[in-house]
């Protein structure tokens, strides 16, 4: 019976809605283990009773501490991710390079010319003519 007074707190902790009857139960068994102990002294079954709930409220305290810890780096890790999918998106972009067959380039013969005393050397320009 004590066995099942101390375990039986620990199944009831996985949910918020039991964590009134966890810290009942918590509350329970402590009372009823220090009162065994104690030979039914009431201030020390009392007490057991008091740190049955703040053993329950502390074991509430870290499963919600290690949620919180969950989320974040859930949080941290799906921005990562979209920003990593959003690299990549721009990275395909520039490597498909689209076909166009209404594009034509003009040969520009450019002369050899002289500005402010420089001589340009004879070149050829391309003009993108786009229909």
């Amino acid at each position: 019976m004590k066995t099942l007074c101390l375990i039986l707190p620990l199944f009831l902790m996985g949910c918020a809605a039991t964590r009134p009857i966890a810290d009942i139960a918590a509350a329970g068994g402590g009372g009823y283990l220090a009162n065994d102990l104690s030979h039914g002294d009431p201030a020390i079954t009392a007490a057991g009773a008091a740190g049955g709930v703040l053993v329950s409220e502390g074991a509430f305290y870290l499963s919600k501490k290690q949620s919180d810890k969950a989320y974040v780096n859930g949080y941290e890790k799906g921005r990562s991710d979209a920003v990593k999918q959003q690299y990549w998106l721009q990275v395909n972009q520039q490597r498909a390079v689209p076909q166009q067959d209404d594009v034509r380039l003009y040969a520009i013969p450019v002369p050899e010319q002289t500005i402010d005393g420089v001589v340009l050397k004879p070149t050829t320009k391309y003009l993108r003519i786009e229909e």
